[in-house]
């Protein structure tokens, strides 16, 4: 099989879910895969999608990971995307760049897969001016919900206050320093004022200097196309570890579609249908805009459920029977475990409700499979929540079929069993969508 253009790895599976419709947007190929496939899965991926990949990604959760473990899941990524000869092999991380130095370590991300790259330079883009995040002279900032206030990440009143990798330093540089990646240089915003040899010029006087990395400010969407056609040009001569949100693939499509490199889409994205039958969304999330979303959404019967009883097996059970009966009557069922009155509480058991919730998910796609009325649409909000869902359904992969706004993307499951294999998925980051997000997902 050709090799693609970008290999991608997501170190959630929201954030992953946000690359795939990127490249979906500029006419690209891409799928999205649960784990490392073997040549028969990208076989079948090729099938399904019309033609050989163009860009393979893997959805993770090394976000959530600490160093030995992110080492286990990151080392094998690499293996395989260096076998695939794709010239970049880009480390997806939040916009946000929560992360830390004993968790989702951006700097560890960073020591394991440079090892399956040629080229010495690990560029670090930093903003996606598309979600509200913007990086100048290194400092991040970052709009509190659709249309917020841009906040500096070091005083955003969510990102400052997370419960698990909590953003105590605005600037990019002395954050991932602390995670051990340092030096990291820097090529500020009014570099993009430069023509094309000045920008080529300065990336190689920061390069060859040899610092563990170079952080490239965003500010402004304009500013993609230069970024994009700097990093293909290494790519072109070494593969090359790009490292950042998914405006890393926004900057690297820009060029190619201004290169020539790509022909881009042939038709405009189609909207997504209503739905014909009752949709089933759960939202994990503690954020206080999926809080107001939740609130928002007028067409579903709520369901409150308590988190410490739903790690419970009579509680999950008494659950799910009150989810499927209200999906049998034919209702629209919005299940949610996050507080409706937009605060963050301080959990220290996220990764157990999570799973709870995706097992509970995964018991009410199996009941209606079951009953002879499988789910057709399924919505889920809260990274962590979204991750191991997408692992309990048991998929395999996900192709884009629609978004819902910036960073909100429905997709198409593909899965060894016909119930599930179609299923129009939702996975959102707590962050990301507007007030209406779960309106717009029934279509």
């Amino acid at each position: 099989m050709a090799a693609p253009l970008l290999a991608w790895y997501g170190d959630d599976f929201t954030g992953a879910t946000d690359t795939l419709a990127t490249l979906h947007q500029a006419g690209l190929r891409a799928l999205l895969f649960l784990g490392v496939p073997d040549a028969a899965r990208r076989q079948a991926a090729a099938q399904a999608l019309g033609g050989p990949l163009q860009a393979v990604g893997i959805a993770g959760a090394a976000r959530a990971m600490d160093p030995a473990a992110m080492e286990a899941e990151l080392q094998p990524v690499g293996a395989f995307f260096a076998s695939l000869r794709a010239p970049v092999l880009h480390y997806k991380v939040c916009s946000t760049f929560d992360s830390a130095p004993d968790i989702g370590s951006i700097g560890k991300a960073v020591r394991v897969l440079r090892r399956h790259v040629a080229n010495p330079l690990v560029p670090i883009v930093g903003g996606q001016p598309s979600l509200g995040r913007y990086c100048s002279f290194s400092n991040l900032f970052a709009a509190a919900g659709r249309g917020g206030a841009v906040e500096r990440i070091d005083r955003h009143p969510t990102m400052s206050r997370h419960p698990v990798t909590p953003m105590a330093e605005a600037d990019l540089r002395r954050h991932l320093a602390l995670q051990a990646l340092a030096p990291v240089a820097a090529m500020h915003a009014p570099a993009w004022l430069q023509d094309a040899q000045q920008q080529r010029t300065q990336l190689a006087q920061l390069g060859a200097a040899q610092p563990a990395a170079v952080l490239l400010d965003l500010t402004d969407d304009a500013q993609l196309p230069h970024i994009g056609r700097l990093l293909w040009e290494q790519a072109c001569l070494q593969p090359l570890l790009a490292v950042g949100p998914s405006s890393v693939a926004q900057a690297l499509a820009a060029h190619w579609l201004a290169s020539g490199t790509i022909a881009g889409a042939t038709s405009a994205a189609a909207p997504l249908e209503p739905a014909g039958a009752p949709v089933f969304t759960f939202a994990g999330s503690l954020s206080p805009v999926t809080a107001a979303q939740v609130r928002a959404a007028r067409s579903y019967q709520p369901l409150a459920l308590s988190a410490s009883a739903l790690r419970e097996p009579g509680g999950q059970a008494q659950a799910v029977r009150q989810v499927c009966a209200a999906l049998q009557a034919g209702r629209h069922v919005l299940a949610f475990t996050a507080p409706a009155d937009g605060q963050v509480p301080d959990t220290r058991d996220a990764t157990a409700v999570a799973q709870a919730s995706a097992q509970l998910v995964r018991a009410v796609v199996l009941e209606r499979a079951q009953a002879g009325q499988p789910l057709a649409r399924v919505g889920i909000a809260g990274g962590d929540t979204s991750s191991h869902t997408a692992l309990a359904l048991g998929l395999w992969g996900l192709s884009c079929r629609a978004t819902l706004g910036a960073g909100v993307t429905v997709s198409t499951a593909h899965s060894d069993d016909p119930a599930l294999d179609g299923m129009a998925l939702m996975l959102k980051g707590g962050q990301m969508g507007g007030q209406d997000v779960f309106e717009r997902l029934l279509g």
